[in-house]
Parts: structure tokens; C-alpha cells; sequence
């Protein structure tokens, strides 16, 4: 019997979104004339063309990036960059505005900040306080959407136990529905009170389907089901569920994955850096605001150091070395010099544990990363980044991409000065294959679930482990 309450929000979805536009809209215009009242400035007309302004550009950004659509089974961290992205593009709009006309010093500073940092923050704890609503609902039995999940392979098992897992989408599966179950493997017992089992063939699922009793199908046949595949989504066309294919294990470890399309044939791409459109646009306004703090913060202390270098030992205070960038393109990567040798040929030594070519004051500098400061000059050249996979030298490249699976896929984002790997206690020797292939996992860890919020954890987590790390040497 399908639930009563299975409904409740779904036939109102196009009422809600409307809803959900002109609240997203009233805090963009409501701030701004809140703050200017608050702070005791006068109302210009100048203003209210920065609230109609600010109003058509979020409409229309919000469109652009798909803010109000379905977050159902998207994390909230998915939802909130598009807020962040959509927020950012409509006040970068008004400040070229505000530039063109020549009208910023009509606006108050302090007003202006402030609208632009609490907007972002009230958009998002809305949609903290509706998922935690929507969350409660679910819970209570309420918004709950049924899954039926055609196949029962590895895949299909994934499946169950990821959607299972995530309790706040508010999904539930019913069962598994497959014809050569004999030969699969075994059904996900999912939980006592929730059992996941085999329910039928791919008739019964097409007659439950066409009885409305399932609100979502997932494919989850191999691809060599071809013929089967194509028959489910020609009988399940005459139903009113909503029908997803799961591609078969072996894109399970796609890089920067998505669907295009060359004229109308549509291609999925297998390995692809992440960083495209908005994102790439995100990423790289962070590369640029984090190392041009940073710069300023430590120019003094780089003076200090490039002096301490050239005070205790022979030689340039800077090392250069070539790396491999994105693409797998040499750069040209900066370092304090903390050895007596500048290596750089086709063949280099790790440092390793009391190294007799690390001087005393080289060794400081290793153990607290401070010798990697002028990496942030290569970050504003653009060759790297702050946060991503750390670059080897070519030569430690071109050994290990012949030993380890993926090893170049590291390359289809630009070379971190921090990453996934070094937090995680993954820094310094690699010397053995174990260390330098679990190293690469975490690389492209971080390269298939990349977000803001990610880096700024990293970022984080450097600054609180950097000046303690045993592998630092």
C-alpha cells in the first residue's frame, strides 16, 4: 500500500520553488535596505537600481547554475556552492555597475560589505533549516519517494547501500528486481526493519511501475545487457516514474566524469579534470586570494629566511626545479634551498632520514614547510595551485607512472602546494611502491569529490599539522 503522506510536498514542488524564488529574492533586496536603515544612510536612487539590478541578476544566475531544481539526493555542500557561485557573480555584476557609472563612492563600504556577506550566510541557513525540516519529515515516515532498483550485481548492491546511507534524501528502496538472480551475487539484507531483497523479475517491476507504486527505477545492469537495457526503458516509458541508468563498475573511478555531446550524439567522458566553467573559475579566485594573503603575510619572514640561507651556507637562497604541471606540462617549481645540492637531472635522490645534503637550517625549513612559501609566487603565475595533488620531480614521474595505475591522472589538475595526501600523513620519502600507491589514491580522492569546502579543510588542516610532521625531514 503506498503511503499517504508519500505526497505531501511532490504535487506542490512548482508551487514551492516559486515560493522559494521570491524568499531567496526578498533577503537580496530586503538586506540591503535593512542595512541602510540600521547604519543611518540615506536612501538614494542610486539604491534601488542596485536592488533591481542585484534582483535580475540573481534571477537570472540562479538559472543559469540550476539553483532551484531537486537537492533531494544531492549533499547540502552541492547545494550550497551553487548558492556561493550564484551570490558571487551577482555582486561581482554590481561592482563592475557600480564601476562603469562611476557611482561606487555613492555607496556606503561598510553597507555594501556587510550585505555582501550576510546574504550568502541567510541564503544557506535557510536551506539548512528546510533540510533539517524536510529531514524530520522523512523520519516521521513523511516526503518518502520509493526506489526500485532493476539488477542485482555489484553495482546494483552499491546502489541500495549508498541510498540507504544517505537517510536525509528521503529515498527508499523497495527491492531489487531481476530475471537471472541465480547467477547474481547475494541480495543486500539492507537493515532489520528495512530488509532489501529480491522482489521479482523485470515484468514485475514493469506492472508495479505501471501501477504507480514506485515513484524511481535505477538501471543497474552491465552494459553488456544492451538488448535489456533498451526493452526496460521502452516498457517503463509508459509509466510516470522517473527512470536512471547506473553505468556498470567499470566508470566507477571516472575523473571529473560528466555527459556532453559531439553534434546529437552524447558522450560521457571517462577521465576529465573537474575544473570546468564555474568551477574552474571558483578554484582559481581562491588560488588567487589565498596566496596574495599569504605573500603579504610572509614577505617580511621571506627576507629572514632567504638571509638565514645565505648567512649558514654557500649558494642561492631559491631552488628551482622542473615538475610536471597540468596536463603534464614542465614548470619551473620555487623552493627555499635546503640542501648543499640543487638536483635536477634524470636522475634525483629522495631525502631521506638524516640526510647528510639537508643542512641544519635547511632542515627547519623542511619540518616547517616553510621552505615551500615562494610555491604561492607559482600559484599567482597560475602554474599551480594551493590545495591539489604535490608534484614530483620529472624524473620520480616518469618512474612510478610505469608502476602505478592512474599515476597521470594526477595531472589533469594543476600541482597543489598542499593536498588529500599530505594531511593524511602521506608527505616526504616515498620509498616504496606502497607509499607512493596509496599516496595517488588520495590524489584522485580529492580530484573526484573536489569542492570548496574540501580545500578550505585542507588549508586548515596544513595549518595545524605543518609545523609537526615526522615525515618531514
Amino acid at each position: 500500500m503506498v503511503n499517504p503522506y508519500q505526497g505531501l510536498i511532490r504535487p506542490h514542488s512548482q508551487t514551492i520553488f516559486t515560493i522559494a524564488r521570491l524568499v531567496d529574492l526578498a533577503i537580496v533586496g530586503g538586506v540591503l535596505w535593512v542595512l541602510a536603515v540600521l547604519y543611518g544612510k540615506p536612501w538614494l536612487y542610486e539604491h534601488t537600481i542596485a536592488i533591481v539590478l542585484a534582483l535580475l541578476l540573481f534571477a537570472f544566475f540562479s538559472e543559469v547554475f540550476s539553483l532551484y531544481r531537486s537537492w533531494r539526493a544531492a549533499p547540502l555542500r552541492a547545494e550550497v556552492r551553487v548558492v556561493l557561485i550564484v551570490w558571487s557573480a551577482v555582486f561581482v555584476g554590481e561592482l563592475l555597475l557600480g564601476y562603469a557609472t562611476k557611482t561606487s563612492a555613492v555607496y556606503s563600504r561598510l553597507v555594501v560589505f556587510t550585505w555582501f556577506v550576510l546574504v550568502p550566510i541567510l541564503l544557506v541557513t535557510l536551506r539548512v533549516a528546510v533540510r533539517y525540516y524536510l529531514w524530520a519529515l522523512r523520519k516521521k515516515g513523511r516526503n518518502i519517494r520509493t526506489v526500485a532498483i532493476a539488477g542485482s550485481g555489484a553495482q546494483a548492491l552499491k546502489l541500495s547501500r549508498t541510498i540507504r546511507n544517505a537517510e536525509w534524501s528521503g529515498l527508499k528502496v523497495i527491492g531489487f528486481y531481476a530475471d537471472d538472480h541465480a547467477s547474481d551475487q547475494q541480495q543486500d539484507g539492507g537493515t532489520p526493519s528495512n530488509p532489501i531483497t529480491l522482489q521479482g523479475g523485470y515484468k514485475d517491476l514493469v506492472r508495479k511501475a505501471k501501477a504507480g507504486a514506485v515513484d524511481l527505477i535505477y538501471i543497474a545492469l552491465p552494459m553488456t545487457e544492451e538488448k535489456r537495457i533498451k526493452s526496460l526503458v521502452t516498457e517503463l516509458s509508459d509509466t510516470t516514474a522517473s527512470l536512471y541508468f547506473v553505468p556498470d563498475i567499470f566508470v566507477s573511478g571516472l575523473i571529473g566524469s560528466r555527459w556532453g555531446s559531439i553534434g546529437s550524439i552524447p558522450v560521457l567522458s571517462i577521465h576529465e579534470t573537474p575544473f570546468f566553467g564555474p568551477d574552474g573559475m571558483l578554484k582559481r579566485a581562491e588560488d588567487i586570494v589565498v596566496s596574495s594573503v599569504i605573500l603579504l603575510i610572509a614577505v617580511i619572514p621571506m627576507l629572514v629566511i632567504a638571509a638565514g640561507i645565505k648567512l649558514t651556507t654557500k649558494g642561492p637562497a631559491l631552488f628551482k626545479q622542473r615538475r610536471y604541471g597540468l596536463d603534464g606540462k614542465e614548470i619551473i617549481m620555487w623552493k627555499f634551498r635546503t640542501m648543499t645540492v640543487t638536483e635536477d637531472g634524470d636522475i634525483i635522490k629522495q631525502v631521506t632520514q638524516n640526510d647528510a645534503r639537508v643542512t641544519p637550517f635547511g632542515a627547519f625549513l623542511r619540518r616547517t614547510s616553510l621552505d615551500e612559501l615562494p610555491q604561492f609566487v607559482n600559484v599567482l603565475q597560475g602554474q599551480m595551485t594551493v590545495v591539489g595533488p604535490r608534484p614530483h620531480p620529472v624524473a620520480l614521474n616518469e618512474n612510478y607512472r610505469k608502476k602505478v595505475n592512474g599515476y597521470m591522472l594526477r595531472h589533469k589538475v594543476k600541482p597543489g602546494i598542499t593536498g588529500l595526501a599530505q594531511v593524511n600523513g602521506l608527505r616526504g620519502e616515498t620509498d616504496t611502491l606502497d607509499k607512493m600507491e596509496k599516496r595517488i589514491q588520495h590524489d584522485l580522492e580529492y580530484i573526484r569529490n573536489w569542492s570548496l569546502w574540501l580545500d578550505l579543510k585542507i588549508i586548515f588542516l596544513t595549518m595545524l599539522r605543518g609545523f609537526d610532521n615526522k615525515n618531514a625531514y
